[in-house]
């Protein structure tokens, strides 16, 4: 029974979500605006489900690794304790990781639903959110390439030789590649799951790149006027 235990344990939680949206989609009677509304909250759902599978097959190679630690104490042919054990301590790593990986999964779930029951305009839903973050970022960059004062300080967002630049490059690339013709094109949880962290990716690589090149400008003494250099990482 424990291991019908093990699964309940983790799927108590997402059972009364999976039947909720197999009603909705058996019958139909979501309207568009309802799934643009739940989009992320439903991309946050098929998040938990992988991350508890993930957590169902990391708990079942832990038991795999503690039968083999177990035969090799028994003498087993073909099988070295010490590797066993070392397989074991791996094992349980990874059951600790998707353990964490699905806490986060869950928490994601509860502040869509939060979102959700604060998003009352065209203009809070997910999509629009999504679409208004990836603009701001691409105009932080351009600010960067359109202002003669700014492109003449701080050329190292300019320069695609430099890894940092390369790096965001990339990044502004999937996200244009990924992002829907209007805030108003239906999308699923997977694309929409891909677009939310290819945004997130090319913030990340912007700030980085951003950072580098105000460092090196700094140095040599051609600080833009509107910016600062970023403070230095704390220590200790």
């Amino acid at each position: 029974m424990e291991p019908l235990v093990e699964f309940l344990a983790l799927w108590w939680w997402t059972a009364p979500t999976a039947l909720g949206v197999g009603t909705a989609s058996y019958f139909g009677v979501t309207t568009g605006r309802r799934r643009s509304r739940r989009l992320a909250l439903n991309a946050a759902r098929v998040q938990e489900q992988a991350a508890v599978r993930t957590a169902l097959a990391a708990r079942a190679d832990t038991r795999s690794a503690q039968a083999k630690v177990h035969a090799a104490r028994g003498g087993a042919p073909g099988l070295a304790l010490p590797d066993a054990r070392r397989a074991l301590a791996e094992a349980k790593r990874l059951q600790r990781s998707t353990a964490l990986a699905l806490r986060a999964a869950r928490g994601e779930v509860r502040a869509e639903r939060a979102r959700l029951g604060a998003t009352s305009s065209h203009e809070d839903l997910p999509l629009v959110r999504l679409v208004r973050q990836h603009d701001q970022v691409a105009s932080r960059w351009l600010e960067y390439e359109t202002d003669v004062e700014l492109s003449i300080a701080v050329p190292q967002l300019s320069d695609p030789r430099r890894p940092e630049t390369a790096a965001f490059l990339r990044a502004m690339q999937q996200a244009q590649w990924l992002r829907p013709a209007d805030d108003a094109t239906r999308m699923d949880p997977a694309a929409y799951t891909a677009y939310r962290d290819a945004v997130a990716d090319m913030a990340a690589a912007f700030d980085h790149a951003e950072d580098a090149a105000l460092r090196a400008s700094a140095h040599v003494g051609r600080l833009p006027r509107r910016a600062t250099p970023p403070n230095p990482p704390q220590t200790g």
